[in-house]
């Protein structure tokens, strides 16, 4: 065989190598925006039906949440990444501006820290405002 052909086919192996494993990797961020966006659309579309599962088996419980309460959505990002809905509970007027909760993990060797942070846009463009008044009772999510 040539040298120019050897070359030539090297090149082609290389080439089709890396864009097997570019495709490996924009399928696997392709799946966790879709199931980004999957969770988060669930989440606003059966907010109402999930709220009252929550407030019904907190009440069960003992642990019924004092105040307004809506199920939002949230993400957690820190050890992995998490989608879910978490129901916020507080003032009437803040509950009803808060549009998401984010979670921030921090692992610091044998312990964690994690902020619940319930917010005032879903969006992270910007700066969310922290919403004053208003706590997170339960979380419900799922791996991304």
């Amino acid at each position: 065989m040539k040298r120019r052909t050897k070359i030539l086919i090297s090149v082609a192996s290389g080439l089709l190598i890396m864009v097997a494993g570019i495709s490996a990797v924009q399928a696997n961020l392709f799946g966790s925006i879709l199931k980004v966006g999957g969770v988060a659309f669930l989440v606003d579309q059966y907010k109402k039906p999930i709220n009252n599962f929550i407030n019904k088996a907190l009440g069960e419980r003992g642990a019924q949440a004092m105040g307004a309460t809506k199920v939002v959505p949230i993400l957690s990002i820190g050890k992995g990444g998490y989608i879910g809905a978490a129901q916020v509970v507080g003032v009437p007027s803040a509950v009803q501006k808060t549009q998401a909760v984010v979670q921030i993990e921090i692992p610091a060797g044998s312990f964690r820290a994690t902020g619940i942070v319930p917010v005032s846009r879903k969006t992270v463009s910007g700066s969310p405002e922290r919403m004053k008044g208003v706590g997170v009772s339960a979380v419900v999510d799922f791996k991304i």
